[in-house]
């Protein structure tokens, strides 16, 4: 018998075939296979783990922790989080059944999407946007929507262009602010203007707001703190850049006991629970990391400047960016697409950045530079980009 007439379209369901891989870890595949290389491409602090955050997960081994928690979290961290949550972010959460821990924030945006979206409904997300955001939404059955921000605008979501963007089928707007790629933030009166379009529209919000601690100017205000906004925004957060906890995998979704329930569902028969001595670290950050997480931001800061002055003075010119740990320059001047531009760059001085079209249609003239990377390393990275801008001129 020919098997293959078994198998008409393959193997592989046509809405995964469909989804490109991530322009970021396709071009770090090219990295690896080269030495020398200053990276200023993967989002990922360069600090360890804070001492007394590895001890406790250790500790958490040694003492027989090993076993599984409930699906939402153990309810000591659940409790921590929603403390740190009230605190930090001025909205207040029950821990018994509007808090979930996941493995990080993918996790927690994945299983909010699958929980939220019935097929054909559209989310609405701004543009240059985190990579797995229309990804997400695709492998949820939904529609991605992209929202273009400019960077005249600083990239901050227009409130005006969002109306326009909206249909009878849009159901949900995801909010990434500080954003990744471009460290753009929102001005508070922008955000009181989107979370009235929200209501007007009865939009649920899903906010993701990981890097709300790297903050370098004003006060981080979350759009689930604003009148009338916490009983529709589902908000998003987790451990990896503020306490430099990538590996860990912990993140956490605190919202309406509605969402909070269908999403832990699915990562019931998903996943179980996170990890027990991640989850046991991560509640050692909350209690006692704050001093270390000031340390790491102070030195982002100075990075930051640094890097935006170096790239500026090259003839690339770059905003101030205002949170996260990026910086997202104009490549425009040179006369290549930011694809030509970064595999040239790796090719000819041995420095990584990121394409900006990566991000989306509209990141297209960027490119993507972490600056969470030592100071003596973005020195030299910037020395090489500007003896490749500058030979290009010739």
């Amino acid at each position: 018998m020919n098997d293959s007439k078994c198998v008409r379209k393959g193997f592989v369901a046509d809405h995964i075939k469909s989804l490109p891989k991530s322009g970021i870890r396709r071009f770090f595949d090219l990295v690896n296979t080269m030495d020398d290389v200053i990276s200023l491409g993967v989002g990922e602090p360069d600090f360890v783990t804070p001492w007394t955050i590895r001890e406790t997960g250790i500790f958490s081994l040694e003492k027989g922790h090993t076993s599984y928690t409930s699906n939402l979290g153990t309810p000591a961290l659940r409790r921590e989080v929603c403390r740190y949550v009230r605190d930090n972010y001025h909205v207040s959460y029950r821990p018994e059944d509007e808090c979930i821990i996941t493995i990080g924030v993918s996790e927690a945006l994945d299983i909010a999407m699958r929980a939220l979206l019935d097929p054909g409904d559209e989310v609405l997300y701004t543009e240059p946007c985190f990579v797995s955001y229309p990804a997400e939404v695709r492998m949820a059955h939904g529609i991605p929507v992209p929202i273009e921000t400019k960077v005249e605008d600083a990239f901050a979501l227009d409130p005006a262009v969002l109306r326009r963007k909206i249909t009878p089928r849009t159901k949900v707007l995801l909010l990434n602010f500080p954003c990744n790629p471009t460290g753009a933030v929102m001005p508070l009166e922008s955000l009181k203007e989107v979370a009235a379009i929200a209501m007007e529209h009865d939009l649920v919000v899903i906010t993701d707001e990981i890097y709300s601690e790297l903050l370098y100017e004003g006060e981080h205000v979350s759009i689930a703190s604003l009148p009338g906004m916490r009983d529709r925004t589902l908000f998003l957060h987790g451990f990896s850049k503020a306490f430099a906890m990538t590996g860990w995998r912990v993140g956490y979704a605190c919202g309406p006991r509605e969402i909070i329930d269908a999403m832990m569902k699915v990562h019931q028969y998903a996943i179980m629970c996170a990890s027990t001595m991640a989850q046991e670290a991560a509640l050692e950050a909350l209690r006692n990391g704050e001093k270390e997480m000031l340390r790491m931001r102070e030195s982002y800061c100075e990075r930051r400047n640094l890097m935006v002055d170096g790239l500026n003075r090259i003839g690339l010119d770059c905003l101030l960016p205002k949170g996260a740990f990026y910086t997202f320059p104009s490549v425009k001047s040179t006369g290549l697409s930011s694809t030509e531009f970064a595999e040239q760059l790796l090719k000819a001085e041995k420095v990584a950045v990121v394409p900006g079209v990566a991000f989306g249609a509209c990141g297209e003239g960027f490119v993507r530079c972490c600056y969470a990377t030592s100071a003596s390393d973005l020195i030299e990275a910037i020395d090489r980009m500007g003896r490749f801008v500058q030979s290009l001129k010739h």
